[in-house]
C-alpha cells in the first residue's frame, strides 16, 4: 500500500512516497521536490561473497534523458556510460553514506537513483542523496542514518538553501553538503573566492536545514522502517588478532618511522610475509585474515604516534608541510607546463590551448551545453610502485580532475578577455597523499606559464583528523597528511585558495560526522596551508601570467561584425569563407551575435585573415591599399580581387608609373598584387591603382596630351575612338550612324 509524507522545505513542497513502486528492493522511495523527481532503492545481497575482505559498496546515480523531454545524443539514441555530473553525483552519494554503514559488514549493497523527471530550479543530484539516505533508514539494511542533504549558494552576499536555476547562475558558492542532525558528514565546494569565515556561516546555515530534514525523516522511518537484518560479522577472530599483534606491533612501530614511502613498504611487506608463515603453521585458514589484521596493527601504530605523541610518521611537525618545489617550462613544445612536488606528491601539469569551438559539448540534464575548461586527471601504477596496465579513467580520477577542475574555475579569465578553450592535464608521476591538491598546484603554475591571465594563483592542501576512539569531543587535526595518514586517519580535509579566499573544498570522512568545531580547525589550517605553499614555492617561481602566449601557442584575433554582414563573410556555400581559410591557413569561428574568432598558429596568417574579414564587412575606401590577386585581364585594364568577392578594376594607365602597351605584358591571371582604391563611382564600381603603391620616379613627366576642339584630354581620347570607329565603319562616326539608320530603315 503506498503511502505519502510532505513537507515543505525551503518555500517548495518535497514528497516523499513509498509502498507502490519497487516493492522488490530492500528499501524504495518516490522523492519529488517541485516537478523534480527521483527514484532512489536500496538493496543488499543476503549474504557475503567467499574470500571478499571489504565493504561492496556501490552507488548508481543514472541519468535519463526523457526527464527533460530529449533523445539521448551519438547514434544509439539510448544512454551509455554515465556522464562526468552523473560520477560526481554517485560520488557525492557514496561519500557520506559509506562511514555510516557496520564496518564488518560483507554483503553486497546497492544504491539506485534513477531520475525521471527535472525541473531545473530543483536540482536533482540533491533530490537523490536525500533519496538514496532514507531508502537506505527505511531499509533492513543495517546502516547508522539518517543523514540529509541541501545545496548552499551566495547571491550578492545573503546565504541561499537550495537556490533556484537563477539564482545558482548568480551564485558565488555551490555547496553541497550533508550531514546528520548533529554533524556534518560531506562538505563539496566549488566557490568564488569565498573567505573562511563566510563558508563557516554558509555550512551552519545549511546544517539548520539539514536538521530538520533529519527530523522528518526519523519520522517516517519511526512509521514505516523495516528491522535491521543479523548479518555475518566480518571481524577478525581475537586468538588471531592477539598472535599477530604480539609477532608485530613492536616491529611495525620501528620501521614504520620513514619519511621515504618505498622503504616503509617494503618494511611492512617483510614484516607480513615473516608473520604470515608463522601463521600458517598454527592453522593454514589463518592466512585469510594476516592482510587485515596488519592493516590494524599499522593503525593502532599510527593513531598511537600521532594522537598520544603528536609524532608523524616521515618526523614531521603537526602543522608542518612535506618539502615544496616548483618549476615550469620542463615540456618544450607544449603551450604550459608546471610540476609541483610536495614530499613524494609529484605532480607535472600540461596546459593546452585551442579555440573555443574545441570546448567540450555535454549531453546532461541540466542547461550546460558546454564547457570551455577541462581538467583531467591521471593516475598511472607507477606513481604508487605498482606494476599494472593503464586503464581508462576511472570514478576517482573523474572526481580528482573534477575538483581540480573546480578550484581553478573562479579565477580564470572571461571569453571576452581570453577567447580560448582550455585543457589542463595533470599527470601523477609519484604518489604520497593529497594528489587532487597538488594538482591544483602543478595546474596554476601552468596556466600562467601558458599566459592565461588569471586573477590570482591558487594553492591546495588537505589537513587530517585524529579522534580518541571517536570521540569528537578529543581530536587532533594535523597538517598536509600522507597516504598512510590518510588511510588510518578519520578524514581528508582539502581545501583550495586564493590569498582572497576559498575555491573549492571536498572533505571525506571515516567518522560519524565533524563537529563545527573541527571544520573551522581545519579552515585555520589549511589556509595557513596554502598561504604557505603559494609564498615560499609558487609566487617564487611564477609570480604572474606571462604577458605573452608561448610561441607554440595558438593565435586567436577576435572581432565584432554587425550580424547582418555574417552572410557576406561566408558566402554562398561557404565560398567567402572557405577562400580566405584556404588563403591563410586559419580557422574561422563565427557566433551568431557577430562575435568573429580567428585562430591561426602563425600571427601573420592570423592578421591576414582578420583583414580580410574587416574589408568584407566594411565599406572600401580611398586610399585604402589591398594585397589582391588578378583574375581577369581585357585590354584596357585588369580585374583584381582585393578582399575575397571583393572586386575592382585598374586601368592599364594605372598599372604602373612606366608606360604600358599591353596589360598581358605586366600581369598574368593569378599574379598577387598590392592595390590602392582611388575611386568608388556613382553606381559603387570600385577603381584600383597599381601605379599610386610604387615610388614615383624622381624623374617622372606626366604624359602630355594632344588638345582637339579645345575640349582637353577627355575629348582627345574619345577624338581617338572616334577615328578607329570610322576606320571599322563604326557607331562613333557619321557614316556609321547612317549605316545603322539605313539599316533600320530596310528592316
Amino acid at each position: 500500500m503506498e503511502q505519502q509524507f510532505r513537507k515543505t522545505i525551503c518555500g517548495r513542497e518535497l514528497l516523499i512516497k513509498t509502498g507502490k513502486i519497487a516493492q522488490l528492493a530492500n528499501g524504495a522511495v518516490w522523492m519529488q521536490y517541485g516537478d523534480t523527481v527521483v527514484m532512489c532503492t536500496a538493496t543488499a545481497s543476503s549474504s557475503p561473497r567467499p574470500g571478499i575482505d571489504f565493504f561492496p559498496l556501490s552507488v548508481d546515480y543514472e541519468e535519463k534523458m526523457y526527464s527533460i523531454g530529449s533523445f539521448p545524443g551519438g547514434f544509439l539514441k539510448r544512454e551509455g556510460r554515465p556522464t562526468e555530473k552523473a560520477i560526481l553525483a554517485a560520488r557525492a552519494i557514496d561519500r557520506p553514506m559509506r562511514p555510516l554503514f557496520p564496518k564488518d559488514l560483507r554483503n553486497d549493497v546497492n544504491i539506485n537513483c534513477t531520475v525521471l523527471s527535472v525541473e531545473q530550479d530543483c536540482a536533482p543530484d540533491i533530490l537523490a542523496m536525500n533519496g538514496a539516505s532514507l531508502a537506505t533508514a527505511i531499509s533492513d539494511i543495517p546502516w547508522n542514518g539518517p543523514i540529509a542533504n541541501v545545496q548552499v549558494g551566495i547571491v550578492d552576499g545573503e546565504i541561499i538553501v537550495n537556490p533556484n536555476e537563477a539564482q545558482r547562475e548568480a551564485s558565488d558558492l555551490d555547496l553541497t553538503l550533508a550531514g546528520t542532525e548533529d554533524l556534518i558528514v560531506m562538505i563539496e565546494a566549488g566557490a568564488n573566492e569565498v573567505p573562511d569565515e563566510k563558508m563557516l556561516e554558509a555550512i551552519e546555515k545549511g546544517h539548520e536545514v539539514i536538521k530538520e530534514l533529519c527530523v522528518f525523516f526519523k519520522e517516517i522511518i519511526a512509521e514505516i522502517g523495516k528491522p535491521k537484518f543479523t548479518y555475518e560479522s566480518a571481524t577478525i577472530p581475537a586468538e588471531i588478532m592477539t598472535k599477530v599483534s604480539e609477532m608485530a606491533e613492536e616491529r611495525v612501530r620501528n620501521s614504520i618511522l620513514s619519511a621515504d614511502k618505498a622503504v616503509r613498504e617494503s618494511a611492512i611487506d617483510e614484516i607480513t610475509e615473516e608473520v604470515t608463515a608463522a601463521l600458517v603453521e598454527i592453522d593454514e585458514e589463518w592466512e585469510t585474515y594476516v592482510g587485515e589484521a596488519m592493516d590494524l596493527v599499522q593503525k593502532k601504530v599510527v593513531r598511537d604516534y600521532l594522537y598520544n605523541e603528536h609524532r608523524r610518521v616521515d618526523g614531521r611537525g603537526i602543522d608542518e608541510i612535506r618539502p615544496l618545489s616548483a618549476e615550469v617550462d620542463l615540456v618544450p613544445l607544449v603551450h604550459g607546463s608546471g610540476l609541483f612536488q610536495r614530499g613524494q606528491t609529484q605532480v607535472v601539469n600540461i596546459v593546452t590551448l585551442a579555440p573555443l569551438s574545441q570546448a567540450q559539448k555535454l549531453d546532461g540534464l541540466d542547461n550546460q551545453t558546454e564547457k570551455r575548461y577541462i581538467h583531467h586527471y591521471n593516475f598511472p601504477g607507477f606513481s604508487v610502485g605498482e606494476a599494472r596496465n593503464s586503464r581508462s579513467p576511472g570514478r576517482r580520477e573523474i572526481g580528482h580532475g573534477a575538483l581540480a577542475e573546480r578550484s581553478l574555475v573562479p579565477v580564470l579569465p572571461s571569453e571576452e578577455d581570453f577567447p580560448y578553450a582550455i585543457r589542463s592535464v595533470s599527470e601523477i608521476m609519484m604518489s604520497n597523499g593529497s594528489t587532487s591538491q597538488g594538482s591544483v598546484c602543478a595546474s596554476t603554475l601552468a596556466l600562467m606559464a601558458a599566459g592565461v591571465p588569471i586573477k590570482r594563483p591558487v594553492a591546495g592542501i588537505s589537513c587530517g583528523l585524529m579522534t580518541n576512539n571517536g570521540d569528537l569531543n578529543d581530536h587532533l587535526v594535523f597538517m598536509d597528511i600522507q597516504g598512510i595518514e590518510d588511510f588510518y586517519g578519520d578524514m581528508d580535509f582539502k581545501v583550495a585558495g586564493t590569498t582572497e579566499g576559498i575555491t573549492s573544498i571536498q572533505v571525506d570522512i571515516k567518522v560519524d560526522g565533524l563537529t563545527h568545531e573541527i571544520i573551522r580547525e581545519a579552515f585555520e589550517m589549511t589556509r595557513k596551508g596554502r598561504l604557505q605553499i603559494l609564498n615560499e614555492v609558487m609566487i617564487p617561481c611564477i609570480s604572474e601570467p606571462r604577458t605573452e602566449l608561448s610561441p607554440t601557442a595558438p593565435k586567436i584575433i577576435q572581432t565584432q561584425i554587425p550580424v547582418d554582414k555574417i552572410s557576406e563573410v561566408i558566402g554562398k556555400g561557404g565560398k567567402t569563407i572557405n577562400k580566405i581559410i584556404d588563403e591563410t591557413g586559419a580557422q574561422i569561428d563565427i557566433e551568431d551575435d557577430g562575435r568573429v574568432f580567428v585562430f591561426s598558429e602563425n600571427q601573420e596568417n592570423g592578421n591576414k585573415a582578420m583583414r580580410y574579414i574587416e574589408g568584407i564587412v566594411s565599406d572600401p575606401e580611398p586610399g585604402q591599399v589591398y594585397e589582391g590577386v588578378v583574375t581577369r585581364l581585357m585590354n584596357f585594364g585588369a580585374f583584381v580581387e582585393f578582399l575575397p568577392g571583393k572586386e575592382g578594376m585598374v586601368h592599364i594607365s594605372k598599372i604602373s608609373w612606366d608606360h604600358v602597351d599591353q596589360v598581358e605584358d605586366v600581369l598574368s591571371v593569378g599574379d598577387v598584387v598590392t592595390v590602392m582604391v582611388s575611386e568608388i563611382d556613382s553606381q559603387g564600381r570600385i577603381n584600383l591603382s597599381m601605379r599610386d603603391c610604387m615610388e614615383k620616379p624622381d624623374d617622372y613627366v606626366e604624359p602630355q596630351r594632344k588638345n582637339r576642339g579645345g575640349r582637353g584630354g577627355r575629348n582627345d581620347d574619345r577624338n581617338r575612338r572616334d577615328r578607329k570607329d570610322r576606320d571599322r565603319g563604326g557607331r562613333g562616326s557619321r557614316g556609321g550612324r547612317g549605316d545603322r539608320g539605313h539599316f533600320r530603315e530596310r528592316s
